[in-house]
């Protein structure tokens, strides 16, 4: 959803209708995640994906008709064994879709949230997909400000409650309700979908490396910051426009630099006098991933050296180096490409092997 609110934002500002399905529950094999989102606006105009290109088909007829009628539908996909050209997922899966008509009247809070996303500000949307109440009705709730209604005084706290709680967590998924807000698990079931900021990706190390790496950074959905101490090289105009470029001691830097479990730290200062400091830095804090860049011989006298430093073997063994996976890569951009695979493959639980050389579900629940 996040990758298409700029267009959904501006459709909603000039006042055209549109249709917006959202996947809302999956299961087995699916190539989309719930949250995932495709709409359809004036002029008959497409945004975003719902699958691997299975159903789209459907859904735009589906957000077409929704956007017209002014009724919300929940559908569900899957795949058919008796008609191999019938509308399904050919993966196997299944997905179940929220198809509702975004106005300002219907939903007077959706700009508000396109703008909070937009600014990075943590908001949670809940919206109704089934039971006794209007199906489509939302709920924008904020730390500090809830806007919308789900129907009732009752619903709306319970779930004003929870989606705080799913915000802190940064999570989606479908809860269940009694229709005043009781919780039940056969009357209302509502759709809470987090919007958290952007996850953290800090390079350091301001060399051609790093800007492939930030530039791969921000296309996989990262807010981005290059450190290097040395001026020469940190500068802005070797960088993407949307990268952050610090001049400072990267150790310093990070010391002084909150992270979370989403935070993806590159080190490719390929220098000890930069990397140890800031590497016993790093393995010390969360962090989802943290790589180094440097030969065998470069991250074995590295190990050394952290380990003079106080560090123990399972603050180690968090060390990705040398950093990226085993692509044969040469150039910057190739490197690049390594690295954004590996940091995707320890996200998700991927082997890094061929697909050719698997079996199973390519994209299995976790």
């Amino acid at each position: 959803m996040r990758e298409i609110l700029p267009a959904l934002g501006r459709w909603y500002a000039e006042g055209f209708p549109f249709g917006l399905a959202t996947v809302v529950a999956v299961s087995r094999s699916t190539p989309r995640d719930p949250g995932a989102a495709m709409a359809v606006g004036p002029g008959d105009e497409v945004v975003g994906s719902v699958s691997g290109g299975c159903v789209e088909g459907a859904v735009f007829e589906l957000a077409r008709e929704v956007a017209a009628s002014g009724e919300a539908r929940l559908e569900t996909f899957g795949y058919s064994d008796e008609d191999a050209f019938a509308v399904g997922l050919t993966c196997g899966g299944e997905i179940t879709l929220l198809v509702r008509p975004v106005t300002a009247a219907l939903d007077p809070s959706f700009g508000a949230v396109a703008e909070s996303v937009a600014a990075g500000r943590p908001v949670t949307v809940a919206t109704v997909t089934d039971g006794p109440a209007r199906r489509g009705a939302s709920l924008a709730v904020w730390a500090d400000e809830v806007s919308g209604t789900l129907g009732t005084t009752g619903l709306d706290v319970a779930v004003t409650a929870d989606a705080r709680g799913e915000l802190a967590l940064g999570a989606t998924g479908l809860r269940h309700y009694g229709p005043r807000g009781e919780r039940r698990e056969d009357a209302v079931t509502v759709f809470l979908h987090s919007f958290a900021p952007p996850p953290r990706m800090l390079v350091f190390g301001a060399i051609d490396y790093a800007a492939a790496v930030a530039r791969i950074g921000a296309f996989l959905g990262h807010r981005v910051t290059v450190c290097d101490a040395r001026p020469v090289f940190a500068t802005a105009k070797r960088f993407p426009a949307d990268v952050e470029v610090v001049v400072e001691w990267p150790h310093r830097f990070l010391r002084t630099t909150d992270t979370d479990e989403r935070t993806v730290i590159c080190v490719l200062t390929h220098d000890p006098r930069f990397d140890v400091p800031l590497l016993e830095e790093a393995l010390r804090r969360p962090a989802a991933y943290i790589g180094a860049m440097g030969s065998r011989r470069t991250h074995d006298e590295r190990l050394a050296r952290l380990r003079e430093g106080g560090l123990g073997e399972a603050e180690l063994a968090r060390l990705r180096s040398p950093v990226g996976l085993d692509l044969g890569a040469r150039t910057p951009e190739e490197v690049a490409v390594s690295v954004a695979a590996e940091i995707v493959a320890l996200r998700w639980g991927g082997s890094g092997v061929p697909l050719t050389a698997t079996d199973g579900e390519i994209h299995p629940r976790r």
